[in-house]
């Protein structure tokens, strides 16, 4: 159950990528919702990320 929420996590941040405030609001509330370790393992899928798109490079500092 924990995998399928950090999967989800990542398709509605895909998705939201668009909006800078959108993903934003999005990644605030995964860190509610998952674990440490998921917390970590999506630090790690954010920086790659934002490799891409580098508007939302801002976001990492949520994760600190």
């Amino acid at each position: 159950m924990a995998r399928a929420m950090f999967d989800y996590t990542k398709t509605v941040l895909e998705k939201v990528s668009f909006s800078v405030e959108l993903f934003t609001r999005e990644l605030q509330k995964a860190l509610k919702r998952l674990l440490p370790h998921e917390i970590d393992e999506l630090r790690l899928w954010l920086v790659g990320f934002t490799k891409k798109k580098p508007e939302l490079a801002i976001c990492i500092t949520i994760l600190s």
